[in-house]
């Protein structure tokens, strides 16, 4: 278990360092030394969300906060969030966050919508969710 989430972490520090660059599930792989299938399950596991679930949110995220913090384009922000075109970047945004990006950016109020994860927690969670089910079921 321990060695499944230090893959996680690896996983998840090196979407960190690369989000504003063209990265795909092969190249995660390839970079962390699993095979996609196994690599997307194991975080699947840990997480709860796919390996491209969880890029394809940070980006938005990021994008969501460029859109109310600065006047870039909206077409800059969808090329760097790895969008092709502005219209398949304005799909996807609106599923995540409800709004088209110019409406998002004339509301101006940003919400993450995906913050990075951290594993530390789970840990207390698993420890805090153990004692309480020992001392409840020994009341």
């Amino acid at each position: 278990m321990k060695d499944q989430k230090e893959v996680v972490q690896k996983v998840i520090d090196y979407i960190e360092r690369n989000l504003e660059k063209e990265i795909n599930l092969d190249d995660i792989a390839k970079n962390i030394g699993y095979s996609k299938f196994h690599l997307n399950r194991i975080f699947t596991e840990q997480t709860g969300i796919t390996i491209y679930k969880y890029l394809q949110n940070r980006r938005l995220t990021i994008a969501a906060e460029k859109l109310v913090n600065t006047d870039k384009p909206i077409t800059q922000i969808a090329y760097e969030a790895g969008y092709d075109t502005q219209q398949a970047f304005s799909f996807a945004f609106k599923q995540v966050y409800l709004y088209p990006p110019k409406t998002y950016r004339n509301i101006g109020v940003f919400i993450p919508k995906q913050n990075r994860i951290s594993l530390c927690c789970s840990y207390m969670f698993q420890y805090y969710k153990f004692n309480v089910e020992i001392k409840g079921g020994a009341a």
